[in-house]
């Protein structure tokens, strides 16, 4: 882990100083020497069966289990490698190189779907079938990615809470001397950094709240649902620069204007890629849907509104700060701090609706609905 944590410092570094090969060594050897600890945890957990995974101790083909995991985890290391030995002749053969990096997976698969085509056979044996094939649809861990996402939200929100500590604090000398000793008269000057935090931290625990509400009923993630929500955390991760941004400049001036609308597209894109989750998931919800949420069925429409709620409500915003440019700030803090309140207009609004029209068109059914309803709930979680 403490060499994972250094690989940000080496890519910055590397990224830069591109034309300096001390960066893209520094970068090449952490990655070797994590590659070189895993496989060591491979060989580790083979030489003692019972901490491996039920189905490879009762497989008569371990050794290949062994080789194909150890295969996958050097190929990067050793990519990286000859980048290494690369830069010191031509470095930007080297960045070329580690480009290649990210696609190899995909390169692999294509290399193995074309020899399959030319020897007319596919292996589709059980043992085959663990191996990971890096297409869209494969499954991801579902546990891994809300922990991982969890961690990236307490992160975020870390970060703004520090951000709000270390320079809006009055300083006592200043408020005995400018302020005649009154605290509150101080605490007005930092007015707008309150209003930006309070702002930045709801949109943070909404966005949370959001995700956490749409994994509930997720039962399957997949490649592609896992790199839409990395896409959705990296517009997350900037909300603290958001925070910064918006009240880091004077009132009413144009440098005000375009970070008010740089964190109208940092919350907006952090929400569309929350709703490409489900839509991916709709394109095969009997997997990765619980069947509340699937086409036509009751929270349906709600989580499908709640999803679109925060894309819509940044757009309308950047809209507006386009033709109002005086009261962009006021209209982005109106919209952070009015959104939990649409949150919650939008779930009675879709209650009633839905109670109205069930009283209209089924009355009788609705002595029915409700058992079956109470039944359901027993098996999920569903009062987010």
């Amino acid at each position: 882990m403490m060499i994972i944590t250094f690989l940000p410092y080496t890519f910055s570094l590397m990224a830069s100083f591109p034309d300096n090969g001390l960066g893209l060594l520094l970068f090449c050897g952490s990655v070797m020497i994590i590659g070189l600890i895993q496989s060591g945890i491979v060989l580790y957990a083979f030489s003692r069966p019972v901490l491996l995974s039920d189905q490879i101790q009762m497989s008569e083909n371990r050794s290949s289990y062994k080789h194909h995991i150890l295969k996958v985890i050097m190929r990067v290391p050793i990519m990286c490698f000859f980048a290494s030995v690369i830069s010191f002749v031509f470095f930007q053969l080297s960045y070329a190189l580690l480009a290649v990096v990210v696609f190899l997976p995909y390169i692999s698969q294509g290399v193995k779907w074309c020899r399959s085509k030319a020897i007319g056979h596919v292996d589709e044996s059980p043992d085959a079938m663990l191996f990971s094939s890096f297409l869209p649809s494969e499954a991801l861990s579902k546990e891994r990615v809300e922990a991982f996402s969890d961690g990236v939200y307490a992160i975020v929100a870390t970060l703004l809470i520090l951000d709000i500590c270390e320079d809006n604090v009055p300083d006592p000398t200043a408020v005995k001397k400018t302020f005649g000793g009154s605290l509150v008269a101080a605490l007005q000057v930092y007015g707008p950094q309150y209003l930006a935090y309070f702002g930045s931290f709801a949109t943070v625990g909404l966005l949370w709240f959001v995700h956490h509400s749409l994994f509930l009923h997720v039962t399957r993630t997949t490649r592609l649902m896992g790199l839409l929500n990395t896409f959705s955390l990296a517009f997350v991760g900037g909300l603290p620069l958001a925070y910064q941004l918006t009240q880091e400049f004077p009132r009413n001036s144009r440098n005000e204007l375009e970070a008010v609308q740089i964190s109208c597209v940092i919350v907006f894109f952090a929400g569309i890629f929350q709703l490409s989750i489900f839509v991916v998931a709709l394109f095969s919800q009997q997997e990765t849907l619980h069947p509340h949420v699937r086409h036509g069925g009751r929270e349906h429409v709600f989580m499908l509104a709640k999803l679109a709620l925060y894309p819509c409500v940044a757009l309308t915003t950047f809209v507006l700060t386009c033709f109002l440019t005086k009261f962009s700030a006021s209209i982005f803090h109106l919209m952070e701090v009015t959104v939990p309140l649409a949150f919650l207009v939008l779930r009675l609004s879709v209650r009633l609706g839905l109670a109205a029209l069930r009283h209209v068109f089924c009355p009788e059914a609705l002595g029915r609905q409700s058992v079956l309803e109470d039944v359901v709930e027993d098996n999920v979680p569903f009062n987010t």
